[in-house]
């Protein structure tokens, strides 16, 4: 396998592995208020995300950013819980309107750019020495990039199952959704040992 390959798939394993969790309820946290409709709009919001991280994970990898790890861990699912919780206060007509969706893009990026640092740091921890741009630091955020894409298209095509099909109410799709991933990141915070 090429190197490009490998790390392609180490970037797509990376997201979706069992232990990377947070990263999916933090990407389902930012999709939740949008349908299969706004797919231009979710379009949007992944490059957000991506240009995000590949800031920090620039930044991160090459060394030229250091940060606290523990700070770091505390962030994450800070982020989870922050995003999941203004879900919740949103105003029922809020989801049709470009101008209250800026604020998803604004947290795709900003917390796009905090997931980036723990990105950076699992692939510092797997490569020896230099990292190369081409082989290893861009076909590893293609591999996010497009782990991100398919869970991105999984969750659009539950929620038009649940919302169109079954008639589940949108509002009470976001309630609930936002509601668990909220509670899923009040207990990852609790666990941390930075309190």
């Amino acid at each position: 396998m090429s190197q490009f390959g490998l790390y392609y798939k180490l970037g797509f394993r990376y997201i979706l592995d069992i232990y990377s969790v947070a990263y999916i309820l933090f990407l389902i946290s930012l999709l939740v208020v949008f349908t299969i409709k706004d797919w231009k709009r979710v379009i949007i919001l992944l490059i957000f995300f991506i240009v995000g991280y590949t800031v920090t994970i620039s930044l991160a990898s090459y060394r030229i950013i250091k940060y606290n790890q523990e700070l770091l861990e505390f962030l994450l699912p800070l982020t989870i819980f922050f995003t999941s919780f203004t879900n919740i206060f949103k105003k029922k007509d809020n989801f049709r309107f470009y101008v209250n969706m800026r604020k998803n893009y604004v947290l795709a990026l900003i917390f796009g750019g905090i997931h980036g640092f723990s990105y950076g740091n699992y692939i510092t921890g797997i490569i020896n020495g230099k990292m190369r741009l081409w082989d290893q630091f861009i076909s590893f955020n293609l591999g996010v990039g497009s782990a991100q894409l398919i869970v991105s298209l999984v969750f659009l095509l539950i929620a038009f199952i649940f919302l169109s099909i079954i008639g589940v109410n949108r509002r009470d799709w976001v309630m609930v959704i936002s509601s668990g991933i909220a509670g899923v990141a009040l207990t990852l915070l609790f666990e941390l040992k930075f309190w």
